[in-house]
């Protein structure tokens, strides 16, 4: 697979957020850097014992399939609820994608022999675009730590660079979709009837604060997923200060997110938050 690295035209110059321009952009530069990679044809390397050991003892293969599952049917739904036709076309992309990573777990548990009993049961959402607020920013915070968690183990050599290199494009996907929601959502709030906006703003907030508690939670134990993203580095048994894991996740969501036209927002809420953390942690 061959990770598609930007979008083609460089910026042309400022955008008023939430015009018909905006509009475009975001959903041009989202549907232009599609990578029609197929998981059926991906060549998934042989591994030595202990490599294999390594990679079916982690502990969120089924939590990682489960929530490819529910992400592709939340943005489905939002898809086919969405009235303008160009963010329809890339809404529907963006469920294509996440249901792709699904299959390209499951071909890849299947090929190792990891044993996994996903509950893959259909979704019911009476509000899409509820649902999408909260995939959105869920992914927001879990792809800034996956960024960081990526080059760990691409770095350390845990796993070997033929299956690392078989994830890129994968987690450049997430960078996309993230990109994308930032700013769907500040177009959505800027089209909105004025009357209306204060109410968006609320379901943004709600579902914003939602998912920060949960990932909180997630932190602290509460569920596995966790290891997915904030606690991964854990879970791969690389030991990495706090302070280093998080200027590592900044770097590389920065890397990440450069690829793409400077005029775009950039999802900040997680960047932002560690950058005010970071003075009041220790320098190791």
């Amino acid at each position: 697979m061959t990770a598609v690295v930007s979008a083609a035209r460089p910026p042309e110059g400022p955008i008023r957020i939430g015009s018909e321009e905006h509009k475009r952009l975001f959903c041009r530069v989202f549907l232009d850097t599609f990578d029609p990679y197929k998981p059926a044809v991906i060549p998934w390397p042989r591994l030595d014992p202990d490599a294999l050991a390594r990679l079916t003892g982690l502990p969120f293969w089924q939590m990682a399939v489960e929530t490819e599952h529910e992400a592709g049917g939340r943005m489905q739904a939002a898809a086919d609820a969405s009235a303008d036709p160009l963010i329809r076309e890339a809404i529907a992309l963006n469920a294509f994608e996440e249901n792709r990573h699904k299959i390209v777990l499951e071909n890849m548990i299947r090929f190792y022999g990891i044993e996994i009993a996903p509950d893959l049961q259909p979704l019911h959402l009476p509000d899409p675009e509820w649902a999408f607020l909260q995939t959105g920013y869920g992914e927001a915070f879990d792809s800034f730590f996956a960024f960081g968690l990526f080059r760990i183990a691409k770095d350390s050599g845990y796993f070997p660079p033929e299956l690392v290199e078989v994830f890129e494009p994968v987690i450049q996907e997430e960078a996309r979709h993230i990109l994308f929601f930032a700013n769907w959502v500040a177009y959505m709030q800027a089209n909105r009837p004025l009357a209306a906006r204060p109410f968006f703003l609320a379901r943004r907030l709600r579902a914003l604060a939602g998912k920060a508690w949960n990932r909180l939670q997630f932190a602290r134990g509460g569920d596995n997923r966790s290891s997915m993203t904030m606690d991964g580095h854990k879970s791969i048994g690389i030991s990495l200060s706090p302070r280093k894991f998080f200027e590592l996740c900044l770097a590389e969501n920065d890397r990440r997110m450069s690829r793409y036209d400077t005029r775009l927002l950039r999802p900040n809420f997680m960047p932002a938050l560690v950058r005010l953390a970071l003075p009041f942690m220790g320098r190791t």
